[in-house]
């Protein structure tokens, strides 16, 4: 198990990494995002894109879910969410791009008002295979304490 004190500003975590097919692409926009860049390759060439491009949270969600399959999934809690701030898409996400995470432990603080637990906040960098950011995010999680011996 990782506990709070295990989560030390400037430690990082990796995950794996995945490769977006243009029909999964696809899938999610129709699902989540359906806007033509998205879902219609003929109609993407046209647009701001120049091409099909995955939704930014369709990045934010295959990150999410490289997390849950890092050394990430072992924190006591599990990653309860508290809030995200500065997120953002600097590359588009295409088929055929392989996304991998790394997640640096910015601060944690002890909570004053619940003994047993801390708020750690993180850096969450998603990276292509040509090692551009394809999203970037600080969040801040709510992790227990190691428990007294």
């Amino acid at each position: 198990m990782l506990y709070f004190e295990d989560l030390t500003p400037g430690r990082l975590f990796h995950t794996a990494s995945h490769t977006l097919t243009q029909d999964e692409i696809i899938q999610f926009a129709r699902q989540f995002d359906p806007q033509p860049f998205h879902t219609d390759p003929v109609a993407a060439k046209a647009s701001v894109f120049d091409g099909l491009a995955a939704s930014g949270w369709h990045t934010s969600s295959l990150t999410m879910r490289l997390i849950t399959a890092s050394e990430l999934k072992e924190v006591a809690n599990g990653l309860i969410g508290m809030g995200i701030k500065d997120m953002r898409w600097p590359q588009p996400t295409r088929a055929g791009d392989t996304l991998r995470a790394e997640i640096e432990v910015l601060t944690g603080k002890r909570s004053t008002s619940q003994p047993g637990f801390g708020v750690v906040q993180l850096r969450w960098t998603t990276r292509n295979q040509r090692d551009e950011i394809a999203m970037q995010l600080e969040t801040a999680i709510w992790v227990a304490c190691r428990p007294a011996a």
